[in-house]
């Protein structure tokens, strides 16, 4: 089979959470010009609707809008339930929703500190579990991809985000451990570390851009389809051998 072969997604389905917006939204087209059917899930459901129309519209393919709170475990398990009734089974998980909190560590409080935790690193277990789960007892070799971050890796600056980027290194940590522990059930999980990447969300930070860019030697921000042939990557037989990986896309940041 030719590697063009391996890297298509004819006859799988994925979920992408925080699908609607931004990366999300961006990596599920990506999953869905390859073949794919996709269930767009966010808390957000009207706007997790319009992109699944947008995304079939787009590309033909089957698409499904489901709301869900990644950080309550029966929610994360009925996101499963709901994509495997209408599609009859899951191949592939892009476990991305996540926040961000911008405050100094002396003054954050406890709530945010924890609504950051709790989105960004619990949500992604419980997701991640809800998921693998399934993949284990239907005995699907499947592929979960969680959105890290080169926040993960090295400390931002110049805004304040201990929360972040904590919760990011966790998911790097989660990530190596659940693939220890699922390689047996051929079940590969992976995740990417993105650098600073021009969504709406990040666009709106215009105080900080300069500097960022000025760190950064390729000078500019990622563009979110920049992402994309990462994650199609882990998604697709073409990475079969590569399990509790870490893929930075950052345009050289971390390296200096």
């Amino acid at each position: 089979m030719s590697i063009l072969e391996r890297m298509k997604l004819d006859g799988k389905v994925a979920l992408v959470t925080g699908g609607a917006r931004g990366i999300g939204r961006c990596v599920a087209t990506g999953l869905a010009e390859a073949g794919a059917a996709v269930a767009i899930v966010d808390l957000d459901l009207a706007e997790a609707e319009k992109t699944a129309a947008a995304i079939a519209g787009e590309t033909g393919a089957a698409t499904l809008a489901v709301h869900t709170d990644v950080t309550d475990p029966d929610d994360a398990k009925k996101m499963v339930e709901t994509v495997v009734a209408r599609f009859g089974r899951l191949d592939i998980a892009f476990l991305n929703a996540g926040i961000c909190c911008n405050e100094p560590a002396e003054s954050m409080s406890y709530a945010n500190w924890k609504k950051v935790i709790d989105v960004n690193l619990t949500g992604v277990f419980l997701t991640a579990q809800a998921a693998g789960a399934w993949m284990i007892a239907n005995q699907v070799a499947g592929s979960l991809i969680c959105t890290a971050s080169m926040s993960g890796h090295i400390v931002n600056q110049p805004q304040p985000q201990c929360a972040y980027n904590a919760s990011k290194a966790g998911v790097i940590m989660l990530v190596k451990s659940l693939a220890v522990e699922w390689t047996g059930h051929h079940i590969r999980v992976n995740s990417i570390s993105p650098g600073y990447i021009a969504t709406d969300m990040t666009k709106r930070a215009k105080q900080w851009i300069p500097d960022w860019n000025r760190q950064n030697p390729s000078q500019r921000l990622g563009l979110p389809e920049e992402l994309q042939s990462a994650v199609l990557y882990l998604a697709s037989d073409a990475s079969s051998y590569t399990t509790g990986c870490d893929i930075i896309v950052d345009g050289a940041f971390t390296c200096v």
